[in-house]
């Protein structure tokens, strides 16, 4: 289904958070565990990569819900052995956050806590929803008192606001109103609820422990830190109730198709992660093995740009009969440029991440892989480095398609004036960042890589960033993605040449 456009009058500017920049995020879970805020901590260190500026753990013990969060890293801000041993309890939530500038403050650190006269609940939350203008307006008409600027925060009025009876059936009838992409865990003090969005956008899956224990988290990875087996994903539409019982599995909507984010097998999932089958290394490696059919690039060596690249670089020197050499080299204390929440900083994270192999690359013709191109800065300078460390030639090829458009389920990209190949070809790209060739996967050869064994749309991808049709409505962001069409912007003057 392509996008769907309802709204007609023209919207005020906001200035919460969801019309800044997105947010990526992490989630984990536990359920009956005597030291369930310990292996959430674990479980949270190895999400990192999905936010690095604020973390927290919610903990339930025997009914009484506890919390701390904070910003930094979860290293940072568990880093007194204290603070994770007052959270007792034998359940847990816990949350990594990207924030967006301006709004790392302590208020929007989730897990959220919310302490009723007649309950506490413990709500985390990733993605990002399309319509909290119009449901905010109505909640605040309606007397609601927001407490921090993120959209996370609605669930829960809408929760409250229900005139079900039982608490399961209010998450329900909240879930069927707020839209967009969305993974929900809730602590109460008798039960844990996860749920996903009826597209499936991020990532959630269950597993269990030796124990008993049950685990829910963004990523498969965490499973393999805290020791628990994989059980399955959460569905599109899907609602589990986690209690000392066991899980049970419910619907809240039937209007569903699969459209996991693409992205998350190209760049934000850990290559030792499953989604819906899939491991993502493999199709990573998949992914360069096309690029390689398609590109057929006349060169000495390929280069994989550390650290999500390298699965599709080794794929690609694999296929072309080239040699895979380890021509740049990481600082693994630096943090990813593309989740930096401001140009300056995403500058500054490129010239701190990366050094070029001089011994390695000069006097050759490189291939260097690299899994997208967002904005064009990073491209750009390690091309600059692999030249200045004397490469001949420098070819770019890039494991996805072009990124021409913005996307308003939970990622970090905002207008379509960021992205660089929106308002310029191929060959303008090329020049701006100073490659010799520059060559892009297919979005079939992208969808084949990867290889869902569903019959869902686009093989069950979310792939609106690179052909525009996107599978849910966008509601609040209807008239600025209709408006960015028409944009053009010198990006090469205005970000990438200063």
């Amino acid at each position: 289904m392509g996008m769907q456009f309802f709204r007609k009058e023209r919207r005020h500017k906001v200035t919460y958070e969801v019309k800044s920049l997105n947010e990526e995020c992490g989630l984990f879970g536990i359920w009956g565990h005597p030291q369930a805020a310990q292996v959430s901590y674990f479980g949270l260190h190895s999400l990192q990569h999905r936010g690095q500026e604020g973390a927290g753990i919610l903990s339930n013990d025997e009914g009484f819900l506890k919390r701390r969060r904070d910003t930094g890293l979860v290293s940072e801000v568990f880093k007194n052995p204290t603070d994770l041993g007052k959270l007792t309890g034998g359940s847990a939530i816990g949350h990594v956050r990207y924030a967006t500038a301006g709004q790392a403050s302590i208020d929007n650190i989730q897990p959220f806590l919310f302490n009723f006269n007649d309950m506490q609940v413990g709500l985390a939350h990733n993605g990002n929803l399309t319509n909290t203008e119009r449901l905010k307006k109505e909640l605040e008409a309606d007397g609601a008192i927001f407490s921090s600027s993120s959209d996370t925060e609605i669930l829960m009025h809408l929760i409250r606001r229900s005139q079900k009876v039982d608490f399961v059936d209010k998450v329900k009838e909240a879930l069927n109103k707020v839209k967009g992409g969305f993974a929900y865990l809730l602590m109460l003090e008798d039960k844990m609820i996860a749920a996903l969005d009826p597209n499936g956008f991020r990532p959630l899956s269950i597993g269990q422990m030796a124990n008993g224990a049950w685990v829910v988290s963004s990523e498969t990875c965490a499973f393999e830190v805290v020791g628990a087996q994989w059980v399955r994903d959460i569905k599109p539409g899907e609602l589990l109730i986690i209690d000392d019982q066991g899980v049970t599995y419910d619907q809240y909507t039937d209007e569903t198709q699969l459209s996991i984010c693409s992205m998350e097998y190209v760049y934000f999932a850990r290559p030792d992660s499953v989604i819906h089958g899939v491991n993502v290394h493999t199709a990573r490696k998949e992914m360069g093995r096309r690029l390689a059919r398609e590109a057929k690039i006349d060169a000495d060596i390929v280069v994989g740009v550390p650290n999500s690249s390298l699965s599709a670089a080794s794929g690609y020197a694999e296929e072309s009969g080239l040699p895979y050499e380890m021509g740049l080299i990481k600082n693994q204390y630096t943090q990813r440029t593309f989740i930096q929440p401001t140009q300056e900083l995403r500058d500054q994270g490129v010239r701190m991440k990366l050094s070029a192999v001089s011994s390695i690359v000069k006097g050759k013709r490189v291939i260097m892989v690299d899994d997208s191109i967002v904005r064009g800065t990073t491209s750009r300078r390690i091309v600059q480095l692999l030249k200045e460390a004397g490469a001949t030639e420098v070819h770019v090829a890039i494991g996805s398609p072009e990124l021409r458009f913005p996307c308003f389920y939970g990622i970090d990209i905002q207008t379509r004036r960021e992205l660089i190949s929106a308002n310029h070809s191929v060959d303008e790209v090329c020049d701006i960042i100073g490659a010799d060739s520059l060559t892009y996967l297919s979005l079939n050869g992208l969808i084949e890589s990867i290889g869902i064994k569903t019959d869902a749309p686009n093989g069950g991808l979310c792939v609106a960033y690179f052909d525009g049709q996107f599978p849910a409505p966008l509601y609040d962001y209807e008239e600025d993605y209709i408006n960015s069409l028409g944009e053009k912007t010198s990006f090469y003057m205005e970000h990438v040449k200063s």
